[in-house]
C-alpha cells in the first residue's frame, strides 16, 4: 500500500525523505545562536524579493577575547577584513 500512497500522493516522500516539518533540536532558539556558541551571531541577508536567508557568522577561537560583548556590526566588519570566510550550507528539518 505504500508504494500506491506514494504515487497518489507524491509530496508525502518529501515529507518523510527530508522530515521538513520536524525542528531539530527540539526546544531551541535557533535564531539566538549566542545562546548555543560563543562568539556567534545571527545575520539575514535578502536575496530577492520576499526571500530572506538567515546565517550565522562566528568567529574563529583566536579572536574569541576581542568578539566578547561586540555588537552585530562588529561581526559585520570582522567578514571584510583579511582573515579567510568558510561558507558551510547547512539544511535542518524545520529550518530551511
Amino acid at each position: 500500500s505504500v508504494p500506491f500512497l506514494i504515487r497518489l500522493f507524491p509530496v508525502l516522500l518529501t515529507k518523510f525523505v527530508f522530515l521538513n516539518f520536524l525542528a531539530f533540536p527540539f526546544f531551541v532558539d535557533l535564531r539566538r545562536p549566542e545562546l548555543l556558541l560563543n562568539n556567534t551571531v545571527s545575520l539575514y541577508l535578502p536575496t530577492e524579493p520576499g526571500v530572506t536567508v538567515g546565517i550565522w557568522h562566528t568567529v574563529p577561537g583566536s579572536r574569541g577575547a576581542e568578539a566578547q560583548g561586540k555588537d552585530q556590526r562588529w561581526y559585520e566588519e570582522a567578514l571584510g577584513d583579511a582573515h579567510p570566510v568558510i561558507i558551510y550550507l547547512h539544511g535542518n528539518g524545520g529550518t530551511r
